[in-house]
């Protein structure tokens, strides 16, 4: 037994003991000591890749992008909290009676103020006969043989009043105005509408919408009514095409002018957040126009 012990401290000596005990402790407590100081830069990095993350999944649950311009009816939808849409675009208007018409930039910034309310500033400069196909200049419909150069800004709101819920459809509200700032007229227009849609269950976005202008041309106080319906195919994630019916009804005006269209278009998604596009119409009464070409961009920030 003696010669065991003597064995065993010759093979593992008391102070050998202490020193590897010693040795943990302070392999520990510098392992401790390096996780609490570690590299504040590294910190730093791992910190705005969290937020990274944090950002993508929250775009990854943002709407698609979506613009006002791309056809004649609104998104039925707002821009949201914290993000600004600005879309421009270019009309062409070839009118049976009278000149063309040219249309640009017909500028609309679109600025998320909460989730479900938006600010809407814009401007737009015309020149030419006179006609109206898209959704921001209406008031102006009747062809009239003469050439006329006018401006005017836009604003207003547009207010998200439900979202899609089985057949509940997506709907806003949008209360805007026009003012001349220089031409002929001189006289506010006031525009409100109602929109509203649904995805189908194919992906496909079946939106409809109605408005309301309170017009004056000229010294002629009338009201307009603008229904209109517009079927959305999107096509590999980044093409929708459309096929959209809309009018422009006159009420109480000294010329009554009903022009209706049937448009077709095409958009290309660029990026998550820009959009280009273009679509045409073509007049299926004679109040209406022969055709009319728009192309644009939209661009979310």
């Amino acid at each position: 037994m003696t010669t065991s012990r003597c064995l065993l401290s010759s093979r593992f000596p008391l102070g050998a003991v202490w020193m590897t005990a010693i040795l943990g402790v302070l392999l520990a407590g510098s392992a401790a000591t390096a996780q609490e100081t570690r590299d504040p830069f590294a910190a730093a990095l791992e910190g705005s890749a969290a937020e990274g993350l944090r950002a993508n999944e929250a775009n990854a649950d943002e709407e698609p992008l979506e613009t006002d311009r791309d056809s004649f009816t609104p998104a039925a939808t707002v821009v949201g909290q914290g993000r600004a849409l600005v879309e421009s675009s270019y009309t062409f208007i070839d009118n049976r009676v009278g000149p063309g018409r040219d249309s640009f930039p017909e500028l609309l910034a679109r600025i998320g103020l909460t989730d479900w309310l938006e600010l809407r500033l814009g401007g737009n400069y015309e020149t030419g006969g006179n006609g109206a196909v898209s959704g921001g200049e209406l008031g102006s419909d009747e062809e009239t043989p003469g050439r006329s150069n006018d401006s005017n800004v836009l604003y207003g709101i547009k207010v998200r009043i439900s979202k899609q819920h089985d057949w509940v459809p997506r709907s806003v509200v949008i209360v805007q105005a026009t003012t001349p700032t220089s031409g002929p007229e001189t006289a506010t227009e006031l525009d409100v509408g109602y929109a509203f849609g649904w995805t189908l269950p194919n992906g496909w976005n079946l939106d409809s919408s109605i408005r309301y202008i309170d017009a004056d041309e000229e010294g002629d106080h009338f009201n307009e009514w603008a229904p209109s319906v517009v079927l959305k195919i999107p096509i590999a994630e980044v093409w929708n095409i459309h096929a959209e019916y809309f009018g422009i009804f006159s009420q109480n005006r000294a010329t009554p002018n009903n022009p209706q269209y049937f448009s077709p278009g095409i958009h290309y998604l660029v990026t998550r957040d820009c959009e280009i596009g273009v679509r045409t119409g073509w007049g299926l009464n004679n109040d209406a126009a022969n055709f009319f070409v728009n192309v644009g961009i939209g661009v979310r920030f």
